[in-house]
């Protein structure tokens, strides 16, 4: 008995035995690099951002470049980054470099540092200097800037849009003033639907009245592929006197009327928000609240205006004149819009203008 209870022991100090021969000196964590050596190399970076995203960027204010996705060996490896430059006709072209050396130091290494952010100032920039990008070591274009003389101007209004706009058949129609709402309508497109009669029978009638008319049930919507079956119930003349029970309807499918045409137009249209700016100007920040038709809507929008010695003009849809489709919030332009920048115009110019202010019924008291 006593040989069986020390015969696990054995087995114990054995394997003791065995792990402890296998034990260095040395052991512990690997060198990063062998011998101690110091290696030196170029990192990289996969995004960056001039001033968050924005537009444009002021020559008198600060310039901030954010660099994302860096990769530097470790995070205890980054010995600096470069923010090379040149310039290619009228753009600052930024070239960052990434440089780290690895030595014998042990750090965390993630597959990317944290962002970085560098400020610079861009106030004694050449007047012929307009625009602003970043590239990386692979020579990408990753973000633009356009560089501008002037000032920003932030503005928040609200503009009553009538009623009258949700009515196709009245457009186009535009607010009064500017800034102003126009819609206008862009093309028409016809619609054939089919539908046929269904015979419907009721089963328990609630008041015998002598003089009934057909009460047709109309689909609410209608579908170009399909023929719609459309019940053919009656009523009483009297609204005071019911014929059926809703529930009691019971409907023959083996008695069909004949295959009928339903036309119908759908109307495709087009809204715009509309103003007239200083020349060469251009809006910077815009936002807005849903289309109310008999309320008003709200507007955020911040313009740049140039001082005199900006030598650039625009983006805008006209020289003093912009155009934004409220359906995606773009500017419109010549080059990318279906409808050209002049029809646009005459159309704004020749729209019939809507109230201004919401019509209230009154009273008068007697």
């Amino acid at each position: 008995m006593k040989r069986a209870l020390l015969f696990p022991v054995y087995w114990l100090l054995a394997l003791v035995a065995l792990f402890s021969s296998c034990a260095q000196d040395g052991d512990g964590p690997l060198p990063v690099m062998p011998n101690g050596e110091l290696v030196e190399g170029k990192g990289y970076f996969l995004g960056a951002k001039l001033d968050s995203g924005r537009a444009i960027h002021l020559v008198s204010d600060t310039l901030y470049i954010t660099l994302s996705n860096i990769w530097s060996f470790s995070n205890c490896s980054l010995t600096s980054i470069d923010l090379n430059y040149s310039f290619e006709d009228s753009v600052l072209v930024f070239a960052p470099e990434v440089n780290f050396k690895v030595n014998t130091d042990d750090c965390s290494s993630p597959m990317y540092r944290p962002d970085t952010t560098f400020k610079r100032m861009t106030n004694e920039l050449s007047s012929k200097i307009t625009k602003i990008v970043v590239k990386n070591d692979a020579d990408s274009l990753l973000d633009s800037i356009m560089l501008r003389r002037g000032k920003l101007e932030l503005d928040t209004f609200r503009i009553f849009v009538d009623s009258a706009f949700a009515e196709p058949e009245s457009l186009p129609l535009r607010t009064k003033e500017s800034p102003s709402i126009l819609r206008m309508l862009d093309s028409l497109t016809p619609q054939k639907f089919y539908w046929r009669t269904l015979r419907a029978n009721c089963t328990m009638r609630v008041d015998m009245c002598n003089d009934v008319v057909a009460d047709t049930v109309y689909p609410t919507s209608w579908k170009t592929s399909d023929t719609a079956l459309v019940p053919v119930r009656y009523a009483c003349a009297s609204e005071d006197s019911t014929y059926c029970l809703n529930s009691k309807w019971e409907y023959d499918s083996t008695a069909l009327g004949k295959v009928m045409e339903r036309l119908d137009t759908v109307w495709h249209t087009s809204t715009y928000y509309i103003e007239k700016i200083p020349s060469c100007a251009m809006v910077n920040g815009f936002s807005h609240s849903s289309i109310y038709y008999g309320g008003k809507m709200a507007f955020l929008r911040e313009l740049f205006v140039p001082d005199e010695s900006e030598l650039s003009c625009g983006p805008a849809t006209k020289k003093d004149w912009v155009a934004i489709n409220l359906s995606t919030d773009s500017l419109v332009v010549e080059s990318e819009d279906r409808i050209s920048v002049d029809s646009l115009y005459k159309v704004w110019k020749s729209a019939t203008i809507a109230r201004d202010t919401l019509k209230v019924d009154s009273t008068e008291s007697k």
